[in-house]
């Protein structure tokens, strides 16, 4: 089940969850040092991730699914976000490339579905990058947080679950080996956690990182609900903006 929106803005605008987004942040640009002239989707509740790279990617967008709800962002606008179906993505086959998923690989209702989706709309060459709570670390045993919410991964089942979507794990990182805490003495310190956590204990980061390239071998097959569904054509240049997208429909029998 989705966390909501308003809930996840809340948690980040808090002490804890700006030190959790400064240390996460700090882990995707040494996945992804350059995004120069990409187009960068951020699924799920990707936006506080987003800004690092928003002035570097030559496209910026971040889709919500309908069950997670939407805030907008940036809050200085133009908007770029979109409140989506995470099974039907509005965007065009091999469109992005790079889709950095957030909160949504652990918490989606119908992950099969959405990694179809993310299969399709991916580049030849692009990249996805996720971020899962780790199953063994305490912030996946804290409701408090939003990592404590859904399903918590190991890397063995991280690995397969990518696997199974035509996606190949490439390299992975680790963040958050700071306990989830209020306490400001030890937030202070989270760079030093960072560290000693990193070479000492690797296994109990607080979430893993993970990017994966498109299996571009195997076929991506045809789900039924495919061949019924209306299909949707979005014109990248207007997704920027409160008005997102236009929809045209392949109906048959449409002029």
């Amino acid at each position: 089940m989705w966390s909501d929106a308003v809930e996840l803005r809340e948690f980040y605008e808090g002490r804890t969850g700006q030190v959790a987004r400064h240390l996460i942040r700090r882990a995707l640009r040494q996945l992804w040092p350059d995004v120069s002239g990409d187009t960068l989707l951020g699924l799920g509740h990707a936006t506080p991730y987003l800004r690092t790279f928003r002035e570097e990617a030559a496209t910026t967008i971040a889709l919500m699914p309908a069950g997670q709800g939407c805030v907008h962002w940036p809050p200085e606008g133009p908007f770029v976000v979109g409140l989506v179906d995470e099974t039907e993505l509005p965007l065009p086959d091999v469109s992005v490339d790079r889709v950095l998923l957030v909160h949504g690989l652990e918490q989606g209702d119908y992950l099969h579905d959405m990694l179809k989706e993310v299969w399709r709309v991916l580049k030849g060459e692009g990249r996805l990058l996720v971020v899962v709570p780790n199953r063994r670390s305490l912030w996946a045993q804290l409701e408090r947080t939003p990592f404590g919410h859904g399903h918590p991964y190991s890397p063995g089942q991280l690995t397969r679950v990518l696997r199974d979507h035509l996606f190949t794990p490439l390299r992975r990182q680790g963040a958050l080996y700071i306990p989830p805490t209020r306490s400001r003495w030890l937030l202070r310190a989270a760079p030093a956690w960072e560290r000693i956590g990193a070479q000492w204990f690797p296994h109990f980061a607080g979430v893993h990182l993970v990017e994966a390239s498109k299996q571009l071998y195997g076929g991506l097959p045809l789900r039924a609900a495919e061949r019924r569904r209306r299909h949707t054509v979005v014109a990248f240049p207007q997704l920027v903006g409160p008005a997102a997208a236009r929809r045209d429909l392949d109906d048959e029998g449409a002029a």
